[in-house]
């Protein structure tokens, strides 16, 4: 259900063990959105379903923080997402 570690930091350089720490924790942090908001779907009780809503959403700050750590440690991360941006606007501008 949850995924695995994708990377063997041991094998990571050391200049690139922060960035790589970084990811897993996006990952994980996109786990545990997925999870919350799967359970809340299948919830029957409304606040059972209402605090898996809020923890999701908690979650997805810590996504934010993961985020914007990273962004600080790969100047590429940081062209690349903007790239990716200008890319679903050309997109947009197409329909």
């Amino acid at each position: 259900m949850l995924s695995e570690m994708p990377v063997d930091l041991d094998r990571v350089s050391k200049e690139d063990r922060d960035k790589e720490i970084l990811r897993v924790g996006l990952i994980a942090e996109l786990d545990a959105v997925n999870l919350y908001e799967q359970l809340a779907a299948m919830a029957e009780r409304e606040e059972i379903k209402q605090v898996l809503l809020d923890i999701a959403r908690e979650e997805k700050t810590h996504v934010g923080e993961f985020q914007a750590l990273l962004l600080k440690e790969d100047e590429e991360q940081v062209r690349e997402l903007e790239h990716g941006r200008r890319e679903v606007e050309e997109i947009e501008k197409g329909e």
